[in-house]
C-alpha cells in the first residue's frame, strides 16, 4: 500500500511514523513533510503545499496512491477531500461541508444545540458593539472565540470585562467576520479523538493537552505545549457516556444535514467538578500534540483503522488494541513562541535523546545540507512511553536534556494535573 500524508507538522510526522511501521505500507509520501519525515526510511518528502489542491491530486493520481491522510484543518476546509474523491482517490478526512465543524464555531454551536449535545451557552456576533454590550451583560469571567480558523490561538479566556472588551476588538481588527462570546465553564479539559465513518464512531484513548505557554497553565494560549494519554479524568465509564451522549448524536446530526463524515471527530470537552460534560469545541482532524501521545500507544495497524473509516467498515473492525501504560509528549518550542520567533537555528542532540528511550517527532523543522534547522514555533514533540505516567514523564525529560538549539523553551510540568492528588486538582480549564 502506498500512502500520502498531507502536512508538515508534528502530527503528520507521527502519522507517517505510525504508518511506515506496518509491513503493509510500502511507501509514504509526505506533502510537504519536514526534517523528521525526511528520515523515516520508507518516506519521501514532496514539495507541494497543503493548499495546492490540484497539484496534490495530480501527484496522488500519478503515483497511484492507495490512501491519502489529511493532517491539518486548512486543506480540509478548502475541500481537498472533495477534490480527491472526485478523481477516484481514497482519502481520510471529512469533506468541506464536514470541516465546517472546525471552520465555524457558530455553525458547530447551532449543530450541537439541534442535536441536544451539552455545550456552553453564548451568542454569535458580526460587529464589536453588540458583542461588547453582550459581554457587559454576561459579566466576567467569559470566553471570546474567533469564529474561523486561528491555529489554536483564537480563544481568549477573559477574567475581567476589560479583557473581554479588548479581545472582542482585537479579533474583529484581525479580520474575523464573526466571533462567539460564551460562558466560562469551570473544570478540566480532556481531548477525545474519535474515528467516524459516517455511521459508526469509535473513541480513541483520552488525552489531556496543555495549551498555555507558561508552567502552572499561565500565559498566552498556544497550539499546545504537551499532552499525555491516558487521561485519568476520563475513565472508561465516562468515555462510554461521551460516546453515547456526545459523539454519536453529533455524527447523527451531521448525517441529518446530508454530510457523509469520514475522518476524526475531535471533541474538546470540559469536565466540571461534579462530572458534568460539555463540548467546548470540535476539530475535524487529529489533534496536535495529542496525536503524538495517542498513536504511539496504538497496536492495531493505523492504515487498517483509517481504511476502515474510508470504506465505512468500522463496525466490522475488531476492538482496537493498545499498549498498556501511559504516553507523554512535551513540545519544545522556539524562544518567543507564540509571538515572534527566529528560524534557521541548528538543532543537535536528537539522536542522543532517542538513546534515552524517547521518540522525537519533528514539527517546525527542515533538513538543509544534512542539518536539522528550526522552521516554526513548535519545533519538536518529544514522546515517551512508560508503565505509568510518572515513569513516562521522567523518561521524556531525560531525553529532552540531550536536545539543544538557541532559545529553546519547554514546559517542565506536563502532566501535573494527573500527578496531583484529587484534593489538589485546580479545576481551572483553559476553555479553548
Amino acid at each position: 500500500m502506498k500512502v500520502a500524508v498531507i502536512g508538515n507538522g508534528g502530527r503528520e510526522h507521527t502519522i507517517a511514523w505510525s504508518l511506515v511501521r506496518s509491513p503493509e505500507v510500502s511507501h509514504c509520501y509526505c506533502l510537504p513533510g519536514n526534517g523528521g519525515t525526511a528520515g523515516l526510511g520508507k518516506t519521501t518528502n514532496v514539495a507541494i503545499a497543503v493548499d495546492a489542491l490540484e497539484k496534490i491530486g495530480e501527484f496522488c493520481r500519478a503515483e497511484q496512491i492507495d490512501l491519502v491522510v489529511v493532517g491539518p484543518e486548512l486543506p480540509l476546509t478548502l475541500g481537498l477531500s472533495d477534490h480527491l474523491q472526485s478523481i477516484g482517490i481514497k482519502v481520510f478526512g471529512p469533506t468541506k461541508a464536514g470541516a465546517e465543524l472546525e471552520a465555524s464555531k457558530s455553525w458547530t454551536k447551532d449543530l450541537l444545540i439541534e442535536a441536544g449535545v451539552p455545550t456552553a451557552f453564548g451568542e454569535t456576533f458580526t460587529a464589536p458593539e453588540p458583542a461588547q454590550a453582550y459581554a457587559e451583560k454576561m459579566g466576567a469571567p467569559m470566553v471570546v472565540k474567533a469564529d474561523g480558523l486561528a491555529a489554536g490561538k483564537g480563544v481568549i479566556v477573559a477574567q475581567t470585562l476589560a479583557e473581554a472588551q479588548t479581545a472582542i476588538a482585537d479579533l474583529f481588527e484581525q479580520g474575523f467576520e464573526k466571533i462567539v462570546v460564551e460562558e466560562f465553564l469551570p473544570g478540566e479539559e480532556v481531548s477525545v479523538l474519535a474515528l467516524c465513518d459516517g455511521k459508526t464512531v469509535i473513541p480513541l484513548l483520552p488525552a489531556q493537552d496543555h495549551k498555555r505557554i507558561g508552567e502552572g497553565d499561565r500565559g498566552a494560549n498556544t497550539g499546545g505545549m504537551g499532552a499525555y494519554c491516558q487521561a485519568p479524568l476520563a475513565p472508561p465509564a465516562m468515555i462510554e457516556k461521551i460516546h453515547q451522549q456526545i459523539l454519536m448524536p453529533t455524527a447523527a446530526a451531521l448525517a441529518k444535514r446530508g454530510i457523509d463524515y469520514r475522518g476524526v471527530l475531535y471533541a474538546g470537552l470540559m469536565i466540571s467538578p461534579t462530572g458534568e460534560i460539555k463540548v467546548l469545541e470540535y476539530n475535524c482532524r487529529f489533534g496536535d500534540p495529542e496525536t503524538q501521545a495517542v498513536l504511539p500507544l496504538l497496536i492495531t495497524p493505523l492504515e487498517t483503522v483509517l481504511m476502515a473509516c474510508v470504506e465505512q467498515t468500522l463496525d466490522r473492525l475488531p476492538p482496537l488494541e493498545w499498549h498498556p501504560g501511559s504516553a507523554v509528549c512535551v513540545v519544545v518550542a522556539a524562544g518567543g513562541y507564540p509571538g515572534n520567533y527566529p528560524k534557521g537555528d541548528q538543532i543537535t542532540g536528537i539522536e542522543s535523546a532517542e538513546t534515552q528511550g524517547v521518540t522525537v517527532f519533528h514539527a517546525g523543522t527542515e533538513l538543509s545540507d544534512g542539518q536539522i534547522l528550526t522552521n516554526g514555533g513548535r519545533v519538536l514533540g518529544v514522546t515517551a512511553l512508560g508503565n505509568d505516567l510518572p515513569t513516562a514523564i521522567a523518561t521524556v525529560y531525560r531525553g529532552i536534556e540531550q536536545i539543544k538549539f538557541t532559545g529553546m523553551y519547554y514546559r517542565r510540568d506536563i502532566g501535573h494535573r494527573a500527578l496531583a492528588a484529587p484534593s489538589e486538582s485546580s479545576f481551572g480549564g483553559d476553555q479553548s
